[in-house]
C-alpha cells in the first residue's frame, strides 16, 4: 500500500480535479514537443539537469514503487498491466541487461492472488520482500470508497509480509499480527527490514530482524508514518508522515481509521535514527510530500512533491537537505513524477512518471543516469 497506494489516491483527486483527462493530453503534448525540440535526449525535459539519457522500460499500465536489486543489476516493481495478465497491483522483476519490457513480460513474483505491494530484495538479490493480502481472499480488494470532499486510500487489515523467491515460491511469512503490516524496505546493511503497521493501533513504523523477528515500534506520534527508507549506511531512516493538528483534524484521521482508511494529501518528510532516536521534521512545506529517498551522500533526501501547484494535481520531484535547507527542483514533468530511487553506486534514479504516455493514464518506469553537478 505505500506509496503506490498514496499515489493512486493523488492521481484520483489529480482526475478529479481536472475533469478531464483532455487537459492532461494538452499539456503533455506541449511539453513533449518541446523536449524533443530542445535535446536528443527527449524523455527528459531541458529543465532537468541533474538526469541524462533517461529511458522507459515500461510501456503500459500503472507501475510503481521500483527498487535496484543490492547488485544494481535488476529492479523488482508492481504493476496492474493487463497485458500481463493482472487485474490487481502484482510483483514483477526485470534483469536490466536483458531484453525489455516493450517486447517481453518480465518475470512475475507474486501468484496473481489478492493484491499485493512494496517489493525490495534481500541481501544476495535471490530473495524478494512485499506484502499480499492473498492470504484472506484470492480476490482483489474491493477500491477505496469515494467519500464527498476527501480523497482516501485504505488500509487492508489483511496485508502481511512475505518473502518469496526469484521463481515466485514464497519461503516464509515475515508477520503475524492482525492488521495491516506493509511498506517493508532493507536495510543496505542487510540486517534489519523497516515497516508499517496497525499492530500498537496507529499506522507506526517498526523495524524487525531481516528473518522478521525482534520487531520493535520506532514511531510513537498520531497519524500516518510510512513509506520508510534507510540511509545509504544504514543509520538513518526517512519516511513520509500525516501529523494531526487540531482536535477536528485528530477526530477525522481515528474515523478514517476506525474504517480502514487514510487521506494521503497532507504529510510532510521525516528523518530519524534507525532506532527511531533523533526523529526531526525535513519539509515544511504544506500538501503531499512523500516517496522520499536518500541521495548516494546520506545528506539529502529525494521526494515527490505538489506542494508548487495550487490545484494540487502536478507533482514533481525535489531535494532538500537534512537540515530542511536548499530545496531544488529535478523533474519538470507535466502532470506526475514520483518514487525515486538511487542505484547502490549512485549513478542511476529510476522513477514513475505519466510522460511519454501519449495522453493515456498509464505511468511507466523510467531510468536515467544521474549527474550530481549542474
Amino acid at each position: 500500500m505505500k506509496t503506490y497506494a498514496v499515489f493512486s489516491a493523488l492521481l484520483a483527486m489529480c482526475l478529479c480535479s481536472c475533469g478531464d483527462s483532455r487537459h492532461h493530453t494538452q499539456n503533455t503534448t506541449q511539453q513533449q514537443e518541446s523536449r524533443s525540440t530542445a535535446s536528443h535526449d527527449s524523455l527528459r525535459y531541458p529543465q532537468e539537469h541533474h538526469l541524462r539519457n533517461v529511458r522507459q522500460l515500461t510501456f503500459g499500465g500503472n507501475n510503481a514503487e521500483a527498487y535496484f536489486s543490492f547488485d544494481g543489476q535488476k529492479i523488482v516493481f508492481q504493476s496492474d498491466y493487463a497485458a500481463w495478465g493482472v487485474n490487481c497491483d502484482q510483483i514483477f522483476y526485470f534483469d536490466l541487461q536483458q531484453g525489455n519490457m516493450k517486447e517481453h513480460m518480465p518475470r512475475r513474483i507474486s501468484n496473481n492472488l489478492g493484491r499485493t505491494t512494496c517489493s525490495y530484495f534481500l541481501p544476495g538479490d535471490s530473495l524478494i520482500v512485499f506484502a499480499s493480502t492473498f492470504k484472506a481472499d484470492s480476490a482483489c480488494p474491493p477500491p477505496p470508497p469515494r467519500l464527498k470532499g476527501k480523497y482516501v486510500w485504505p488500509v487492508y487489515d489483511s496485508y502481511d509480509i512475505y518473502v518469496a523467491d526469484l521463481q515466485g515460491n514464497i519461503v516464509k511469512k515475515l508477520t503475524n499480527t492482525p492488521g495491516y503490516d506493509a511498506e517493508a524496505t532493507v536495510s543496505p546493511r542487510g540486517d534489519k527490514i523497516v515497516f508499517t503497521s496497525m499492530r500498537s493501533g496507529d499506522l507506526e513504523l517498526w523495524v524487525m530482524n531481516i528473518d522478521g523477528s525482534n520487531p520493535k515500534q520506532i514511531t510513537h506520534e498520531p497519524g500516518y508514518d510510512g513509506g520508510a527508507f534507510f540511509s545509504p549506511d544504514g543509520s538513518k531512516i526517512v519516511f513520509r508522515a500525516s501529523r494531526p493538528k487540531t482536535e477536528a483534524e485528530m477526530k477525522e484521521y481515528k474515523e478514517l481509521l476506525a474504517q480502514g482508511l487514510v487521506q494521503p494529501t497532507e504529510m510532510e518528510i521525516f528523518v530519524c535514527d534507525a532506532d527511531g532516536s533523533n526523529l526531526q521534521q525535513v519539509t515544511h512545506l504544506g500538501k503531499a510530500n512523500w516517496a522520499p529517498f536518500f541521495h548516494p551522500s546520506g545528506k539529502k533526501i529525494i521526494f515527490s512533491s505538489n506542494h508548487a501547484y495550487p490545484q494540487g494535481f502536478r507533482f514533481n520531484l525535489y531535494m532538500i537537505n537534512l537540515d530542511g535547507s536548499g530545496l531544488e527542483q529535478i523533474t519538470y514533468d507535466s502532470v506526475f513524477d514520483a518514487f525515486p530511487m538511487f542505484s547502490p553506486d549512485g549513478k542511476k534514479l529510476i522513477f514513475s512518471s505519466n510522460r511519454n504516455n501519449q495522453g493515456t493514464r498509464d505511468t511507466n518506469l523510467f531510468i536515467a543516469d544521474w549527474v550530481e553537478n549542474n
